[in-house]
């Protein structure tokens, strides 16, 4: 399904026609993956629309560009204004996912050249529903192992949200969607958990809520540290540890978490079934938790929801 089109797209400092916002098919990006991004996603509240962890998101999105030595030209508060634009220039009153990109454009062509090509940013905004099916809440999703391993330590930089990263994810949403699953699990290259391809993953074993640490390859997720909060602040015992594959087929509940996933049961596992083949208490605990920061079940101690001003006035388009 395409991405539905909104009004305007922020595109170097300024909001462009959606139509508009294009780039050279020689930016270094498209040849060589040059790319990091962020996926955020704005949500419906009863005091408007706010932004989920924004500062948290431009953080990750800085320390990305930081780690592939990509110079950003606009400062995190621009960037977070930005997100903030597109959300009131479009309209988007029921929420939105917001997609930042930053990435090196038109310039010297070569994997490295001897002068950095220009560095562009975007941010578009549109409605998004859920990313595994509305059902995945409840009824839980069907995945399995991928034959396909995340990425080996200083070969590629795991706790970067970079372009060129999700070639591995790309191999394992494929693999898993060939055979018939929802989405795969790729392992460690030690053979112990990892994550999804664009998820990260808890298990539920005896109460207590397992992931797997931010050294097996996983990306450090905003949403994994929510949860994590939230069940801590709930007396659940969480361990980040090192988790063996079986785990996976014996453990009492199982869930991925994302910003596009949101959090989403896990029923079975290389079609085995997990725990009771449904969304497990501990899951729907959590997910109550996670989804009453919106409807304001859940107080926002933590200061996560950045509200737009939907009346702010539209900043000139350009073209």
């Amino acid at each position: 399904m395409p991405i539905p089109a909104t009004q305007f797209i922020w595109f170097n400092g300024t909001l462009v026609p959606w139509e508009k916002a294009t780039v050279h098919v020689l930016s270094h990006a498209l040849h060589y993956g040059s790319s990091v991004f962020e996926g955020v996603r704005a949500y419906e509240t009863p005091r408007g629309v706010a932004i989920f962890r924004l500062r948290d998101h431009t953080r990750r999105l800085f320390d990305s560009a930081k780690i592939y030595r990509i110079a950003m030209p606009f400062s995190p508060e621009q960037v977070n204004d930005a997100c903030r634009q597109v959300i009131s220039a479009n309209g988007l009153k029921r929420g939105a996912y917001i997609r930042p990109v930053v990435f090196r454009g038109y310039g010297e062509i070569g994997v490295t050249p001897k002068n950095d090509p220009p560095t562009e940013v975007a941010i578009a905004a549109w409605e998004w529903g859920k990313y595994l099916g509305g059902e995945g809440e409840d009824a839980g999703v069907d995945v399995c192992v991928s034959s396909w391993n995340r990425v080996a330590p200083n070969t590629l930089p795991a706790l970067a949200k970079a372009g060129g990263n999700y070639l591995s994810s790309q191999l394992i949403g494929a693999e898993a969607r060939r055979l018939g699953f929802a989405e795969g699990i790729g392992l460690a290259p030690d053979g112990t958990l990892s994550e999804g391809s664009g998820e990260n993953l808890f298990l539920v074993k005896d109460g207590v809520l397992l992931t797997p640490a931010l050294a097996h390859s996983v990306l450090g997720g905003l949403t994994r540290d929510t949860v994590m909060r939230l069940a801590r602040e709930r007396g659940i015992e969480v361990r980040e540890t090192s988790i063996p594959r079986e785990l996976l087929y014996i453990a009492d509940e199982a869930f991925f978490t994302g910003t596009a996933v949101e959090i989403t049961a896990i029923r079975s596992v290389d079609r085995l079934t997990v725990g009771n083949g449904k969304r497990g208490p501990v899951t729907e605990t959590l997910q109550n938790a996670f989804f009453g920061l919106f409807s304001g079940k859940t107080l926002d101690r933590w200061g996560w929801l950045d509200y737009v001003d939907m009346a702010a006035p539209r900043a000139a388009a350009a073209g």
